[in-house]
C-alpha cells in the first residue's frame, strides 16, 4: 500500500514524464559511426516488432505512456546490479571486460550479441549487457528479461543509466531521450534462438560520444541507427570519457531462491548453442576504432556460470 505522499510523488512523476510529445528533436549528432536513417535489412527488427505501417510518422517518436503501475514496479525492483555485485548470492556477473584504469579514455564500444530467453520467475531477472562507466557514472544497452521491469517474461530491448545515486531503465523517469520513430526502447525481441538450431538470432548495439555535445548515443544494428542518447548534463565523471568496459550477462535473484539460468542456460563449448557477445568493439577519444587486446574474465560462480574468450 502506499501512503498518501507516495501517491502524490507518484502523480507528480507520471504528469512530468507523460508530457505531450516533441514533434521533433533539432538535435543531429556528429558521430563517426552513425547514419540517421538504417538499411532496409538492418530495419527488419523495427518491421517485425513495431507497426505494420512501419511505426510513427516521420518527426515523432514512439513514446510509450508511463502508467502509475510502471513506476510501483521500478520501485520494487532490487537494487541496480552494479550495487549489489558485491554479494554473489544476489546478482552473478559473467562478463570480459576491459580493467578500470584511470589513463583509459574511452569514447565507445560496441557488441553483437545472441538473443535467448532463459526462464526467470517472481523477482528474478536474467540480461546479456554493454556496460561503459566512469566511477559512479554508467551507461548500459542491451536484452533483459526481468518479469518485474516488465511485466512480462519476453525477451526485450533495454536502456539503463545511473548517474551518481538517480539511476532509471528505459523511459520511466527523465533522462534517456529517444529519437528513432520505429523502434521503441523496451521493444521485444520476437526471435529467439534454440539450442540445436545450427545458428543463433543476435542484434547489434553499440553506445558512443559525441565529442562535440558531450552527449552519449545508443546506436542499433549494423547500420549504426541512432536511438535515443544521454544528455552529458547529467552525468559528473561521464561528461568526459569512460575508464571501464564490460561485455557479457547478468543474473539476479532473491535471497533463498536459486539463480536463474544466464544466456541460452548452458556452459559454453565453442559452439553454435553458446550464448555470446562478439564482435567486440572499443572507441579511443577521437572516436577512433581501437584493438581489444586486455580484456579479463570475470565469473562470480564459476560452478553455475562460465565464460570464454
Amino acid at each position: 500500500m502506499l501512503s498518501k505522499i507516495e501517491e502524490l510523488e507518484l502523480e507528480e512523476q507520471l504528469k512530468l514524464l507523460n508530457k505531450p510529445s516533441i514533434k521533433t528533436v533539432k538535435m543531429k549528432p556528429t558521430l563517426v559511426r552513425s547514419k540517421q536513417n538504417s538499411s532496409a535489412s538492418a530495419s527488419n527488427w523495427s518491421s517485425r516488432i513495431w507497426s505494420e505501417d512501419g511505426g510513427c510518422p516521420f518527426g515523432t517518436v514512439p513514446i510509450k505512456k508511463i502508467t502509475k503501475e510502471d513506476l510501483i514496479r521500478q520501485r520494487n525492483m532490487p537494487p541496480p546490479e552494479d550495487h549489489v555485485t558485491s554479494d554473489p548470492e544476489l546478482t552473478t556477473l559473467a562478463i570480459v571486460r576491459i580493467p578500470k584504469n584511470p589513463h583509459n579514455k574511452f569514447g565507445g564500444a560496441g557488441m553483437a550479441n545472441s538473443l535467448w530467453n532463459p526462464l526467470v520467475e517472481g523477482q528474478q531477472h536474467s540480461a546479456c549487457r554493454l556496460k561503459i562507466q566512469k566511477g559512479s557514472d554508467i551507461l548500459q544497452v542491451g536484452w533483459r528479461v526481468d518479469p518485474t521491469l516488465y511485466s512480462d517474461n519476453k525477451t526485450r530491448l533495454f536502456v539503463h543509466f545511473q548517474a551518481g545515486n538517480k539511476q532509471c531503465f528505459n523511459v520511466l523517469c527523465s533522462g534517456f531521450v529517444l529519437v528513432s520513430h520505429d523502434t521503441p526502447i523496451d521493444m521485444v525481441f520476437e526471435d529467439i534462438s534454440q539450442p540445436g538450431q545450427g545458428g543463433s538470432w543476435e542484434a547489434t548495439m553499440y553506445i558512443e560520444r559525441d565529442n562535440v555535445s558531450g552527449n552519449w548515443w545508443f546506436l542499433f544494428e549494423e547500420s549504426y541507427k541512432q536511438i535515443g542518447f544521454w544528455p552529458q548534463q547529467i552525468f559528473t565523471e561521464l561528461r568526459g570519457f569512460a575508464d571501464n568496459i564490460e561485455w557479457g550477462g547478468v543474473a539476479y535473484s532473491p535471497p533463498g531462491v536459486p539463480k536463474p539460468p544466464m544466456g541460452s542456460g548452458i556452459f559454453p563449448v565453442g559452439n553454435t548453442d553458446d550464448a555470446y557477445c562478439r564482435r567486440l568493439s572499443v572507441l579511443n577519444d577521437d572516436g577512433a576504432t581501437i584493438d581489444v587486446d586486455r580484456t579479463t574474465i570475470y565469473v562470480d560462480d564459476p560452478n553455475l556460470y562460465r565464460v570464454l574468450d
